[in-house]
């Protein structure tokens, strides 16, 4: 009698979780606009400056490419500052060359060397700290050394971003992937993505929902002063969820757009790629704290694994709160075929992909531990001051 009450009561917290947000998701996921769409294909009314901000350490196979796509942008008041962060491969030699080639065009390439992290700043939040006060722009759009921008791309947001008079627009890649386990994973992050974050949400100011990506960060010059910049970022981890949380709590306005292939990257490579990826910084979102770690594994194991396992444990009328948590689960897939290639039979993995992360979570919870910090692209950054750091 005691399992049967304890599995009812299972699965309908599991069902009320999932299809109150597949809900939420359904109507408001359409209200982000996609600016890949014939309507935003214009000129913008003003044409303000932007300045183009590429931070990379020990990028030499990716640079050249994201630099050329970034010089053949449409757009035609535009700067670009490619920022060498202390790179130990030819990332520097390809930048200063991309920019010699490029001296004869009208958009002007330049190029930062670092050669020194100073104290108490992460090396990426420094690159685009020294690239923010370099800028002439009246836009700052950050973004990182491995994404590929189409040529109308940045027309197309900063006519958006005018239109409707935002201060900070996020675009939403799109993920390449190659690979049955790279989809599994995109797919499980997206999901989470969607539970915790309600993108959908950003707009209201009424809300705490913001959001932040590092291959497409557009704020305002004035905005990004007023809330102290980079400066203010020098130790976060996700510094670009974190700069979203500032410009949203700061008051201005925050919007994200789909821009469908407008902005593309290959983010990680393999279900192992993923797993090196996430294992910097998925402690980084639980603030460096181990017993948010082991409460946030629960809750994840219970969530995603729940609905699953239930349906089999249960029997009769005890089924239904976990077939609905199940079907609603599904459709959270079925959405994300709307915006990319998983297809929703990718649903039957969710408790592989899901055990997987609940593994990146405590791998990366141990590993920051073990090292007393956090190794970054060579740098090792002491758990002490990144705690201290923390927006």
């Amino acid at each position: 009698m005691a399992w049967t009450f304890f599995l009812w009561i299972s699965g309908c917290l599991l069902a009320l979780a999932w299809f109150s947000r597949v809900l939420d998701a359904a109507l408001g996921a359409p209200k982000i606009a996609d600016i890949s769409r014939p309507e935003w294909d214009r000129k913008p009314a003003k044409n303000p400056r932007v300045s183009i901000i590429v931070p990379a350490r020990n990028e030499e196979n990716d640079i050249e490419p994201t630099l050329t796509n970034l010089l053949s942008l449409d757009y035609d008041n535009y700067e670009i500052i490619a920022v060498n962060d202390r790179s130990t491969d030819r990332t520097g030699d390809i930048m200063e060359r991309v920019a010699r080639a490029a001296s004869s065009v009208p958009q002007k390439l330049s190029v930062i060397h670092v050669p020194d992290l100073p104290p108490a700043w992460l090396g990426k939040t420094h690159a685009m700290w020294m690239a923010g006060n370099q800028a002439t722009g009246d836009w700052l759009l950050f973004t990182d050394a491995d994404v590929i921008f189409k040529p109308d791309s940045l027309r197309r947001a900063i006519a958006y971003a005018e239109t409707v008079n935002a201060d900070h627009v996020v675009m939403f890649p799109e993920i390449i992937m190659k690979t049955p386990g790279e989809r599994m994973m995109i797919a499980f992050f997206q999901t989470l993505f969607v539970f915790g974050h309600r993108p959908w949400k950003v707009a209201d100011p009424s809300t705490d929902d913001h959001m932040g990506v590092g291959a497409f960060n557009m704020v305002r010059r004035a905005v990004y002063e007023a809330v102290g910049g980079y400066k203010r970022l020098r130790l976060e981890v996700l510094d670009d969820m974190k700069l979203g949380k500032l410009v949203k709590n700061a008051g201005y306005a925050q919007r994200n757009v789909f821009g469908d292939d407008l902005i593309s990257l290959y983010w990680a490579r393999g279900t192992l790629g993923m797993v090196r990826n996430l294992s910097k910084n998925f402690f980084a979102i639980l603030s460096f704290q181990w017993p948010r770690t082991i409460a946030t594994a629960v809750t994840l194991a219970f969530l995603n694994l729940g609905p699953y396992i239930g349906i089999w444990l249960s029997q009769g009328l005890a089924r239904i709160p976990f077939a609905v948590a199940l079907f609603s689960l599904f459709l959270i897939y079925v959405g994300m075929w709307w915006k990319s290639p998983i297809r929703p039979y990718y649903f039957l993995l969710h408790p592989i992909s899901s055990t997987v992360f609940i593994y990146i979570l405590l791998q990366s919870t141990i590993l920051t531990l073990s090292r007393g910090g956090v190794v970054w692209r060579g740098t090792k950054y002491p758990l002490k001051e990144l705690r201290k750091g923390m927006v």
